[in-house]
């Protein structure tokens, strides 16, 4: 441990060192409270997208990293904003024109158009906290409406009260000219309608901590700040929230970065010491626009968990937290590999290099072992060629090339294989297009089949030596003939290609898999012929030969 926590000192990974800049905060003293508070932010104006998980899986990272440099206690909250009002209806939820006539309302007094819970608010808490017990985050769940109502916020806003023209000068100076006219900080609920009222405040009485004000129909009221019948616009509530819980550590996306000064000033205002933050870039859908919960417009949690192990997505997220990235479907397949290949590496490596590996990070340091003798790239392409239906179908191909796998004993392959033949009958298989070798094509397969076909080897190696001597290399030392050997099935596949004069020899790969694959993209080609079997792919090219696949 003690070489590890050295090594996590000086590393450069992003959370150790959002980290240690966070452990420079408690340098003179630790924190009165007697631990360090992260919280992370959710507005629950429509169902939890990806983005929401990125932040506590990211925020997650930060707390191990330091748990691993401080001895300092640290807790995380997640905090729910579900008393705003529902400025708008989210597209991609039931009973739109019940919601409509309840725009402006708490969240939490919205009814819940699923029928499921006792508010929209409540749904969709509900929805993040089951998202986020998927994963096994360590977190404590607050309620904005919980807050507000049982007084744990009421010091905080009678201090807003108090100084409630030093709170003014920092949001006017932000605001448009006739934004200005009717800003107020404070947010009435109102007493009959049950809405959030965005109105002037004709009194601000810091000493009985009311505030008096008119609603729309110009009937004038006075609501005590206390008890949850007023909140805080969302700006300086944001500020208020970090005074009120003492927050040490938030993280947030780009899009509220103009907003952090003044988040920082409302919360000193408020007797609060400002937070260290930390943001991160946004991600994009498939066309490169912002992912939005209203919209609907990205990739959920479960529709990611449909097609890949959560530790997938928590590769993806750590991943340059500060780079846009684009989040689509095409994007699972690599974030499952590579998280294997980290995870592969991480035994052999050296503690320096154990920090800097993602897979620390999202295991907290204690990653598991890796049983994927396949990648799953090469699962989906093993599910393509052989039309399957269920993961049976692969596990059938699957012990021939690793006979000592098992669904028992290597369980993360088995679960692979499911993701793959679903993500294959879904996202593949409705995409896919085959064509007809050309002539030049042709001849190539031809004469890969011939060779294939050859189990002496002797034509295998002709093709592998004519190769050698084009390339000035007559003296290179032929391969073993291994008709199970990765490796060999590879160097007779290159140097069919570069004897037929394929040039880039990129072409050749495509060629085999828009007419065997039906895509442009594909495996390694020679493991993908040991895992589909010598006979079974020998076949597979005839098909091709033949046009039977288009």
């Amino acid at each position: 441990m003690s070489s590890l926590r050295d090594a996590a000192l000086k590393s450069k990974a992003w959370p150790f060192e959002e980290a240690r800049a966070l452990a420079k905060r408690f340098e003179k003293a630790p924190p009165e409270k007697g631990y360090v508070l992260f919280e992370t932010g959710y507005g629950p104006s429509g169902l939890p997208h990806i983005g929401t998980f990125g932040e506590v899986a990211r925020t997650t990272m930060i707390r191990r990293a330091f748990e691993m440099i401080s001895d300092i206690p640290t807790r995380l909250i997640c905090f729910s904003d579900d008393m705003d009002g529902m400025r708008k209806v989210p597209d991609n939820v039931p009973m739109q024109e019940m919601l409509y006539e309840n725009l402006q309302k708490p969240l939490t007094s919205v009814p819940d158009p699923f029928g499921q819970f006792d508010s929209f608010g409540g749904h969709n808490n509900a929805m993040l906290r089951r998202f986020l017990d998927t994963f096994g985050f360590e977190y404590e769940f607050i309620s904005a409406t919980e807050f507000y109502k049982s007084g744990q916020f009421d010091a905080t806003l009678l201090r807003a009260a108090e100084r409630y023209d030093a709170i003014m000068k920092v949001m006017l100076a932000s605001l448009r000219e006739e934004r200005q006219q009717t800003y107020s900080c404070f947010l009435p609920i109102h007493p009959e309608t049950g809405r959030v009222l965005y109105v002037p405040m004709k009194e601000v009485n810091a000493k009985d901590g009311t505030i008096t004000f008119d609603d729309e129909t110009g009937r004038e009221w006075t609501l005590p700040l206390t008890g949850g019948q007023v909140k805080l616009q969302w700006k300086p509530d944001f500020g208020a929230r970090w005074a009120a819980l003492d927050v040490d550590f938030e993280m947030y996306g780009k899009d509220h970065s103009t907003n952090t000064p003044i988040y920082d000033k409302i919360c000193e205002i408020l007797g609060g010491r400002k937070p260290n933050h930390f943001t991160y870039e946004l991600f994009l859908d498939a066309e490169g626009q912002k992912i939005s919960k209203s919209k609907g417009n990205g990739l959920t949690i479960d529709e990611w968990l449909t097609y890949a192990a959560s530790e997938s997505l928590g590769y993806f997220m750590y991943q340059k937290p500060k780079t846009a990235k684009r989040m689509w479907w095409d994007v699972i397949p690599k974030a499952v590999d590579e998280y294997h290949q980290q995870l592969r590496a991480y035994p052999t490596q050296t503690p320096e290099q154990q920090v800097d590996n993602p897979v620390w990070h999202i295991h907290g340091g204690e990653p598991p072992v890796s049983g994927m003798v396949v990648p799953f790239a090469m699962l989906l392409n093993l599910a393509s060629a052989a039309g399957a239906e269920d993961k049976a179908n692969l596990w059938g191909f699957l012990k021939r090339y690793a006979p000592e796998a098992s669904p028992e004993t290597h369980p993360d392959l088995d679960a692979a294989t499911g993701y793959a033949v679903r993500y294959y009958q879904d996202k593949v298989k409705p995409n896919k297009v085959f064509r007809a070798p050309d002539e030049k094509e042709r001849a190539a397969m031809q004469a890969l089949v011939a060779a294939l076909k050859d189990s002496s080897g002797t034509v295998a190696l002709e093709l592998i030596a004519r190769k050698n001597a084009e390339a000035g290399q007559a003296d290179a030392v032929l391969p073993m003939v291994d008709w199970q050997n990765d490796e060999f099935l590879q160097s007779i596949i290159f140097a069919v290609g570069k004897v037929h004069g394929f040039e880039p020899l990129r072409d050749w790969f495509k060629a085999l898999y828009e007419v065997l694959l039906g895509s442009s993209d594909g495996p390694r080609f020679g493991g993908f012929i040991a895992l589909y079997g010598l006979d079974e792919s020998i076949a597979l090219i005839e098909k091709g030969l033949d046009g039977a696949l288009i």
